[in-house]
């Protein structure tokens, strides 16, 4: 059923990325007065096919959904004798600044779409964690801020204390801090405690670039915290069932340490193999009791290293907010939200082209099939935000200067704008054949990282 679900979401998605992005050349294309012949979504042989009788247009959906494309009337690629009173529609004898719009209006589209799908996202309202911070690790970034665990965020400012940004939820803070780490810099994070609000110096200079992947707000040592910490299960034998630990029971510190995040306990047992652990919980009606737990050393097999275990299941229940936006804001948001990845996007593949970050966060189809089924799964807000997400990347990815992609023929086009010369044929294609030979590695590279994910090697 898991596998079904990531087929139609992987379709969908691909299917509506694919249609807005050709749309988007498409319309442009017929505003310049540009005849299209063909409009395909996917490749290969046609599986639906028909003839707009007041365009002329072919419209067709192939085998193939894996990508798309528009063919516009060109005298280059012409195989017979173009009529002299279809030449003038000719997308060759248009004007430079006409083939520039009609080349980038495909990533421009797939922009506005993203920006229209967070809009929608917004405006709906979400449920997300809520940013409380856990208590930290030990030497951490987030324990030398100053964090102790509890402590609810509700601003981002620089480190002198301007451009202050608020925060509703945890994954709000995630992009703020994402952005402010890319500047390797210090950033101040104001939290209520309880007590008053506090301001929180955080120092992002220990992230390197290779860094900034999902886990980077855990090298910093913030996890989302505030909630409860609950046993699933406990394993036969277990040093968990030895302890007297049980299923239900509350998790509320550790060696005098308050708990409230799964990651957080599972380091601290990590790090103790074969040395007791004090645990407080709560039983039943709330009925306090202290264990001793003696974690069994076990070899890591991801990173060979003897680390502790203790056989026991972990459910955390972290508080949540609902946020909600007004259309304009929802809008403004998601403009911001747009830009804000559009630039992570090509700072991050600038970073893998210079070695500082590793070609490991290139993924393929196979990554987006199954994150299309995880997040159709989690509920239609969390689907349309990956939607919105991919848009991005295809949008971006089209606009390198590639030759073979939009980028490439806008490159094309800037340099005929400037020296009025058009780029020779000979030359277009020796740069086709490079930027052929550049798509093929990269998705190569992403098609090995998929398969080196999916088995674990």
């Amino acid at each position: 059923m898991n596998l079904l679900t990531e087929l139609v979401a992987f379709v969908v998605a691909i299917g509506v990325l694919v249609v807005v992005h050709e749309y988007g050349h498409y319309s442009i294309a017929r505003l310049c007065g540009v005849k299209v012949l063909r409009f395909s979504i996917g490749f290969g042989k046609p599986l639906v096919q028909w003839v707009s009788k007041h365009t002329g247009t072919e419209w067709t959906i192939s085998w193939l959904p894996l990508g798309g494309y528009v063919k516009m009337l060109d005298e280059r690629e012409a195989t017979e004798r173009i009529p002299a009173g279809d030449l003038p529609h000719a997308f060759n004898r248009q004007s430079v600044g006409k083939r520039i719009a009609i080349v980038a209006a495909g990533p421009i589209a797939n922009f506005l779409l993203a920006i229209a799908l967070f809009a929608l996202v917004f405006a709906s309202g979400v449920n997300e964690p809520a940013a409380i911070v856990a208590a930290p690790p030990a030497h951490s970034a987030a324990a030398q801020a100053g964090f102790q665990g509890g402590e609810k965020i509700v601003s981002v400012s620089d480190a002198n204390g301007d451009d202050t940004q608020s925060v509703r939820s945890w994954s709000d803070l995630r992009w703020k801090l994402l952005s402010a780490a890319f500047d390797h810099g210090r950033v101040v994070l104001a939290a209520h405690d309880g007590g008053g609000t506090y301001d929180f110096p955080l120092d992002l200079s220990q992230l390197r670039s290779k860094d900034l992947d999902d886990d980077f707000m855990s090298r910093l040592g913030l996890e989302a915290g505030g909630g409860t910490l609950q046993v699933a299960g406990v394993e036969p034998g277990s040093a968990a069932e030895r302890a007297g630990l049980q299923k239900g029971d509350r998790l509320r510190a550790v060696d005098g340490r308050p708990v409230d995040s799964a990651s957080t306990f599972i380091a601290h047992v990590k790090e103790h193999a074969g040395k007791p652990v004090q645990l407080d919980i709560l039983r039943g009606a709330d009925q306090p009791l202290k264990l001793t737990v003696v974690p069994a050393a076990q070899r890591d097999d991801e990173t060979g290293e003897t680390v502790g275990r203790i056989g026991a299941a972990l459910a955390a229940q972290a508080p949540t907010v609902a946020v909600r936006y007004g259309p304009l804001e929802s809008v403004q948001l998601g403009a911001h939200r747009t830009w804000s990845i559009a630039v992570y996007s090509l700072r991050m593949f600038g970073r893998m082209i210079t070695g500082e970050a590793s070609l490991k966060n290139l993924s393929g189809p196979v990554t987006i099939a199954d994150y299309a089924g995880k997040s159709a799964r989690l509920g239609l807000s969390a689907f349309l935000s990956f939607l919105a997400l991919v848009s991005i990347s295809l949008g971006v990815l089209n606009l390198l200067p590639i030759p073979v992609l939009d980028g490439g023929h806008l490159l094309y086009y800037l340099v005929e704008a400037v020296t009025g010369k058009a780029v020779s044929d000979r030359w277009q294609l020796i740069l086709q054949r490079a930027g052929l030979a550049c798509i093929v590695a990269l998705s190569a590279i992403a098609l090995f990282n998929d398969l080196a994910r999916l088995i674990h090697f």
